[in-house]
């Protein structure tokens, strides 16, 4: 990475940007998805109550959006069938989901702003952070399988392996009491 990653809240005018740099980063760099489930999701979650514009985030690399990520409030289901309460706030957040411009793979940058991501979540008191995906990248910057702290996923797809679904702690036995279930009924394109 040539240059100084830097990371910054979205504004409404990097809305293109995101959009492009999306579509890009999944068609090339993913399997299962072409991109549009996500922009769709990303767009849900601005509208939705669970949205936290503080934590919405782009990277920048010499003036250049180079990544685009978000966490947003996650509460818990009490079963795996779902159902949360009308509450939108809650102890632990979600981090989906993460883009970084197809013309920037391998060059550390999603794990650079991950980390600087996870310290502002932590400066804003929440007790977790969740995020689906792979389990080989997201243990590098500290996540651990879910189940580990009583938190249970539902989903399975497209992340078929239970290691997939991870959480990590914002201190040392931040998530005690916590757990529940991963269960996206709050999002039509989760």
């Amino acid at each position: 990475m040539n240059g100084k990653l830097t990371i910054r809240p979205e504004e409404h005018k990097d809305y293109k940007s995101i959009v492009s740099l999306i579509l890009r980063s999944f068609q090339e760099g993913t399997d299962y998805s072409d991109g549009t489930d996500i922009i769709a999701l990303v767009e849900e979650i601005r509208d939705s109550k669970y949205y936290i514009p503080e934590l919405s985030f782009v990277a920048e690399l010499n003036d250049t959006i180079v990544g685009h990520f978000l966490f947003s409030h996650f509460p818990l289901s009490p079963t795996r069938e779902g159902g949360h309460d009308d509450n939108p706030t809650s102890e632990i957040v979600m981090l989906a989901p993460v883009s970084v411009h197809a013309d920037y793979f391998r060059q550390g940058i999603g794990a650079a702003m991950l980390q600087m991501g996870i310290e502002k979540v932590k400066e804003f008191g929440y007790k977790g952070i969740t995020v689906e995906g792979n389990y080989n990248f997201y243990n590098r910057v500290g996540f651990r399988t879910s189940s580990e702290y009583n938190i249970f996923p539902t989903s399975g797809w497209p992340m078929e392996d239970p290691r997939c679904m991870m959480c990590q702690e914002t201190y040392k036995g931040s998530l005690d009491g916590i757990h529940g279930y991963i269960v996206y009924d709050m999002y039509f394109n989760a």
